[in-house]
């Protein structure tokens, strides 16, 4: 790895930064879009309803439980709100998530390291950037040309260069623009999946008010 980073040369450096990145998005998401929605969520809180045991502690734990529990905990809080009103909050909730879910929050201005627009951004600019190292690689070649004959080890580092470049910002993109358009239709099903359970939710409520 380290031969070809060095036959690589200077220009490969950020292709390798743009890869942990989105390694980075990319197993983070994995594992986040698996607590988003919990199935036997539902069903624990219809027992809090059908019991009488929604109390302010167990509403602040929900909303610390998963994104479908800061929906479900935003419903609650209006629980005895009219339909119209709960439902309005718990829209409101979802619309925050589904934010959320794309564009996680971090401590110290790290958003961007977990955020789905940097792998989408990953996708479209490491060509770009092989693109950059293919030109930087030509250059050394046609800078290795003398009249008196040019130096093969330049004119082989400088088609290294090239080559390599190309090969690893197509490396870099093609894995992150599948996993984008993935993550983004799987956060569009897993918000469609909140907005349903939510509306599951008023019924139970206000179904048990009556």
């Amino acid at each position: 790895m380290l031969s070809i980073i060095q036959a690589a040369g200077w220009p490969i450096w950020p292709l390798i930064i743009a890869s942990v990145i989105s390694l980075t998005i990319i197993g983070w998401h994995l594992w986040t879009f698996n607590l988003v929605a919990p199935k036997d969520l539902l069903s624990q809180v219809q027992e809090w309803v059908k019991q009488g045991a929604v109390t302010p502690e167990k509403v602040a734990q929900l909303e610390k439980h998963s994104y479908l529990g800061q929906v479900f905990a935003a419903g609650l809080r209006n629980a005895r709100s009219s339909r119209e009103v709960m439902q309005e909050e718990i829209e409101e909730a979802g619309r925050r998530v589904a934010h959320e879910i794309e564009q996680p929050h971090l401590k110290y201005g790290l958003s961007f390291l977990v955020s789905l627009n940097t792998l989408g951004t990953i996708a479209s600019v490491s060509p770009l950037l092989g693109l950059f190292g293919t030109v930087i690689g030509m250059v050394e070649i046609f800078g290795a040309l003398r009249p008196s004959g040019g130096s093969p080890v330049e004119l082989a580092h400088g088609i290294s260069v090239a080559l390599y470049n190309t090969a690893m910002g197509l490396i870099v993109a093609i894995p992150s623009m599948i996993f984008y358009r993935y993550f983004r239709a799987r956060a569009e099903t897993l918000v469609l999946e909140m907005e349903q359970q939510a509306i599951k939710l008023v019924k139970i409520v206000h179904g048990e008010r009556k």
